[in-house]
């Protein structure tokens, strides 16, 4: 019997577990518990490679190993269960996963995932390589809107790579962009990984959404900028598109203002109406068909003229508002005021006679002792220093009660708002700069191009508009991401009607999809928090920082051995047991070298990425592999993969060498 070259790796990884464990046990002089808490470690990782269940396995080693250091008393350690499961379990953000999880599911039955790439495959038709850079787009527009990588890449191996291999595209090529992009889901936020981390590490949720956008931008615009590069020069692994697969059909009504006016589409249009179409009843060709087209044509105008307008309003807009002075007598008096209570009251450094905060006053007001004739604490008028209030005093202007006020006082002119200021040169360019895309825009738009603006407004737009209502709420303050979520869900719900693909079926597949990972998360939380809780009760988090921190490491070195760490860790095992088994054990250590947390999570998030696409345990080769054509070889799925993993490494030096591009907007929404 012949084994799987993957299968050898799996075995040669186990024993390796094995020999450093028993090594490590042989060699300590005494047997502590934290010894016990290492060997648990090394056991968690050899079973679920095994296949045991992962949440179920965490549980069980938790508590034999926390049963056999409190030396076999069953009453600690079944509550230390339960109370690790109720800690976890009360976490409010872990609403948030369901919902975005529905979320996706729904938006992944309403079949938008094949229009969207229909439309962008054909916006794109001029870009070198513009299959496999639709790819990426698609892929990046629906792991935003489902995070669920598995989903991605299947329904893109479905949809994509078939086109991909006719068109004579390169396997390697396709199958790359297809995992690539796929895994993007699990840095794009709404991403159910940042959740998970978000609540292993007590980082915020929010912060690390905001922090993950720019990161994940970036990583996409590499492997779009390769593609390009390479279809420029190697065509023969990209061949561009023919003629016939660009052909867009024209409906009739369009088809004849274009024969007989011209096919650019704005001016066409807008000849059509005011007569230039020759014939009886304009060549059957309404009115209300025409304005129904100008409408879609003019709203790229339309919206650019609202967004000029909100720039302009928040460039214009004062700092604050500004009140006028007032008169002498009101609360702001004139120097003049300051004088005339210098001169009564002697000269010197004094207090206003009258002024400052004080009691509502009887008879002469002002801040003073009980009446009492002897016991008065109070200076003499005249002195230099002395106290508010005195009956010989005047009371020139000030701050004071209007009760106590021995002259009346003029009351305070209201504010008055501060005239707008100038728009700056940033925005005159800025404006410069859009109205010669629009006049580009409109000249280049042919009724084709019309077309396939209008299959991307079906397809592309409502799932953007998704996105950025929830994102948008989440990043700018207005929502909590459990709030967030169930906009979104609600979202999804609304895109499946819209697009009639909603029935009882499909509600049924989503919820029982959606409960089934929710449960597998959650139980995952409760293994996880159960085998944390016995590894640092056992000592184990002690004997690794002691290791940790005898190596003398400088702060690069320890990320840079970490996330080696965490990148031969995502061969063997999912992201969600790195996150939930050994998070809790790097975490502790960031203070000791002063990295952030946040900024630590989406080097790991990166990081994660990596993994998925390293050979032999790359678990978005298997999806792909799952739904390929029988020619295509996982050899070849992975040779595709590397040039990508090599792209994300290079993503990773330059996150760790320029911190702003995740820290930037945290740091600016939130602090």
């Amino acid at each position: 019997m012949k084994i799987r070259k993957e299968l050898w790796f799996g075995f040669i990884i186990m024993g390796l577990i094995i020999a450093g464990t028993a090594t490590m046990l042989l060699m300590a002089p005494k047997i502590t518990n934290g010894h016990l808490g290492l060997m648990m470690l090394g056991l968690v990782v050899v079973a679920i490679m095994l296949g045991f269940p992962t949440a179920f396995t965490l549980m069980g080693m938790g508590m034999i190993f926390t049963w056999v250091a409190y030396e076999e008393n069953t009453s600690k350690t079944l509550t230390l269960m339960v109370q690790s499961a109720f800690k976890i379990m009360g976490n409010d953000v872990l609403i948030s996963i369901p919902l975005f999880v529905f979320m996706g599911y729904l938006v992944e039955r309403a079949n938008l995932i094949e229009k969207l790439f229909k439309s962008l495959h054909l916006a794109m038709a001029r870009v070198p390589g513009s299959l496999a850079v639709a790819t990426i787009f698609t892929c990046a527009v629906f792991a935003t809107a489902t995070g669920i990588v598995g989903a991605v890449v299947t329904l893109m191996g479905l949809l994509a790579f078939p086109q991909m291999i006719k068109g004579g595209y390169d396997v390697r090529v396709g199958a790359g962009a297809i995992t690539a992009g796929g895994c993007l889901g699990i840095l794009i936020p709404p991403s159910v990984m940042l959740i998970v981390y978000g609540a292993t590490a007590g980082v915020s949720v929010v912060q690390l959404y905001a922090g993950a956008l720019f990161p994940g931008l970036m990583l996409a615009g590499m492997y779009v900028i390769y593609i390009v590069l390479l279809a420029k020069l190697k065509p023969n692994l990209m061949p561009p598109l023919s003629m016939a697969d660009r052909f867009v059909p024209l409906p009739s009504g369009t088809a004849q203002v274009s024969q007989q006016i011209s096919n650019t589409a704005l001016p066409a249009l807008l000849r059509a109406l005011t007569g230039g179409l020759k014939g009886p009843a304009n060549q059957g060709v309404a009115a209300g068909y025409l304005l129904k087209q100008l409408g879609v044509a003019l709203l790229p105008l339309l919206v650019f003229g609202a967004v000029t307008a909100f720039s302009w309003h928040m460039n214009t807009r004062p700092a604050e508002p500004v009140a006028t002075m007032a008169p002498m007598g009101s609360e702001m008096a004139e120097p003049a005021g300051a004088e005339a209570a210098e001169k009564s009251s002697g000269g010197g450094l004094q207090e206003p006679p009258s002024g400052g905060l004080q009691e509502p006053a009887a008879a002469s007001g002002g801040l003073q002792e009980p009446p009492a004739a002897g016991t008065s604490l109070q200076e003499p008028p005249a002195s230099g220093l002395q106290e508010p209030g005195a009956a010989s005093a005047p009371a020139p202007s000030g701050l004071q009660e209007p009760a106590g006020a021995s002259t009346s006082a003029t009351p305070v002119a209201p504010e008055v708002a501060a005239e707008r200021t100038p728009p700056t040169r940033g925005f005159w360019i800025g404006l410069g700069v859009g109205a010669l895309a629009m006049v580009a825009f409109y000249a280049l738009l042919s009724f084709q191009r019309l077309e396939i603006f209008k299959m991307l407004l079906s397809s592309f737009f409502p799932l953007v508009v998704l996105i950025l209502a929830v994102l948008g709420s989440i990043v700018m303050g207005l929502a909590t991401p459990t709030e967030a979520a169930a906009v979104g869900a609600f979202g999804g719900f609304l895109l499946a009607v819209a697009y009639r693909q909603f029935n009882l079926t499909m509600l049924k597949e989503s919820v029982f999809l959606t409960a089934k990972t929710s449960a597998m998360v959650c139980w995952l939380f409760v293994g996880s928090a159960i085998f944390s809780a016995a590894f640092a009760l056992l000592g184990g988090q002690e004997l690794v920082e002691h290791w940790v921190m005898s190596m003398n490491l400088s702060k690069t070195e320890f990320l840079v051995l970490s996330q080696v760490i965490i990148f031969i860790l995502g061969w063997p095992l999912e992201w969600t047991e790195i996150i939930v088994i050994f998070m809790p054990i790097f975490i502790p250590l960031l203070d000791n070298f002063g990295v952030d947390p946040l900024f630590f999570g989406l080097l790991v998030a990166l990081n994660l990425q990596t993994a998925f696409l390293s050979p032999p345990v790359a678990m978005a080769a298997f999806y792909l592999k799952g739904v390929s054509p029988p020619h295509v070889t996982l050899n070849q799925i992975f040779a595709g993969m590397l040039p990508f993993m090599g792209i994300q490494i290079i993503a990773i030096v330059l996150l760790y060498q320029f911190p702003a591009i995740g820290l930037w907007l945290p740091e600016v929404l939130y602090k």
